[in-house]
């Protein structure tokens, strides 16, 4: 039943490729069911509460994925945007979180009413093929970097923004045995290689204090309740200026952050059909709209489309089938959380600097002859992992794409839709 309605062996897939898929997908970013709490907590938010309201919200839309767009990409609160939240609209701008919160409910609207309208799917199919690929080898850099961060290889320097970690660092070793584990594995074609690259470095990781476990460690426990911030919104300042900045900024980073993650992850995959759309985009941008609305009643940030979906691809995962396998994990871990808790970053980094490896393969298929098309495809590489955006990452691509088409006398070959998409980026940074 379930290979009939996946379509799993027309894929050229199996179901349990597409299981392990999925697990390894949800072990990159279980993470954030300890992030987000910790984040939203700073607002004033209750911690307990928003693990509830997280690990259900990344349930509903990556439910949605699953069944409705059948495309193998799980969802879940976005790091970057639980931060703008908690940071800089509540204790930046001292405004609630009830305030805060409202935005998010409105975005999830608007989102539903543009994805339904087909702008959305507009924005998606606009950009030019070159660039697709460029996304997704952007992307490679840039989870690679936040893996090199998550084992302190990489750390913050004042003088150069970034250098090397202490190599001394136990944290350090685990992650690059971790790398070695799996390319060891990879070498030898050994299926789920990630995946047990991930379970090797969180056993390694006890014997040297990187992986914590709790003295008043249990294995089972009830969900906290969801209560204290089920359905609170603000609505007395829904017409303020405030609102639509804050509305904006929710809107705009959402938005390309889902667009460069499902055109990254397509392009590596193989599964943007001939004429360079992916497929189903309509139904898979449906997925976060809805995350967000109800996200937002449950009491969570926006859910958007997570990049670490690129790790499941990378074992395999071609169908919704990884995707429902992700959603049982997160309602699993409702009740197992403390046993997920525990699996260090040092432990999932590993994942994602592979995986970031494999995300660059696209840019053989980047033509790099015509100027045109190479800078906007540079910039969109390079500019995701430097500012640490998968948005600003594409605002500078097809920007300079359109610029430079223009400049030459190539306007023909722009789409309409990327000259609005370039006057509204425009108005972002200026205005």
């Amino acid at each position: 039943m379930l290979d009939k309605f996946f379509k799993i062996t027309e894929n050229k897939s199996t179901l349990k490729t597409e299981i392990v898929a999925g697990i390894t997908t949800f072990m990159t970013m279980v993470y954030i069911l300890a992030v987000n709490p910790g984040i939203l907590s700073a607002a004033g938010m209750d911690k307990d509460a928003v693990f509830t309201a997280t690990a259900l919200s990344a349930v509903i839309a990556t439910l949605v994925m699953a069944l409705v767009a059948k495309l193998p990409f799980a969802l879940a609160p976005g790091m970057g945007l639980n931060a703008f939240f908690a940071f800089t609209v509540v204790l930046g701008m001292g405004y609630s979180w009830e305030f805060a919160l409202t935005a998010v409910f409105l975005e999830g609207i608007i989102f539903i009413l543009l994805t339904a309208f087909n702008i959305r799917e507009l924005i998606v199919n606009s950009i030019p093929l070159n660039l697709k690929h460029a996304v997704s080898v952007g992307i490679g850099l840039f989870i690679a970097f936040i893996g090199l961060k998550g084992t302190g290889l990489i750390v913050d320097n004042p003088a150069t923004l970034v250098s090397l970690g202490s190599m001394k660092e136990p944290a350090v070793l685990v992650g690059l045995a971790g790398v070695l584990i799996i390319g060891v594995l990879l070498t030898k074609k050994i299926k789920g290689a990630i995946l047990i690259g991930i379970l090797a470095s969180t056993i390694l990781g006890l014997f040297v204090g990187v992986t914590i476990v709790p003295e008043d460690f249990t294995l089972v426990s009830l969900p906290p309740s969801i209560e204290p911030i089920f359905f609170k919104f603000d609505f007395s300042q829904i017409f303020t200026i405030d609102m639509l900045i804050v509305l904006f900024t929710f809107l705009f980073v959402d938005m390309f952050d889902t667009v460069g993650t499902l055109v990254g992850v397509s392009s590596k995959s193989g599964m943007l059909d001939k004429d360079g759309k992916v497929p189903r985009v309509k139904q898979a941008l449906f997925a976060d709209s809805i995350g967000t609305f109800v996200g937002a009643i449950l009491g969570t940030s926006t859910v958007t489309t997570y990049v670490e979906s690129a790790a499941g691809v990378a074992e395999g995962g071609k169908t919704g089938m990884t995707a429902l396998t992700v959603a049982i994990m997160f309602a699993l871990s409702l009740f197992f959380a403390p046993l997920f808790m525990i699996i260090p970053a040092a432990a999932t980094a590993p994942a994602l600097i592979i995986v970031g490896l494999f995300m660059i393969s696209p840019i053989m298929k980047i033509d790099l002859t015509d100027y045109t098309e190479a800078i906007p495809a540079f910039f969109t590489i390079i500019m995701m992992p430097l500012t640490y955006s998968i948005a600003e990452g594409i605002v500078f691509g097809m920007l300079s794409y359109v610029l430079l088409k223009l400049l030459t006398g190539r306007f023909k070959e722009i789409k309409p839709i990327m000259i609005i998409i370039a006057i509204l980026f425009i108005i972002k940074f200026f205005v």
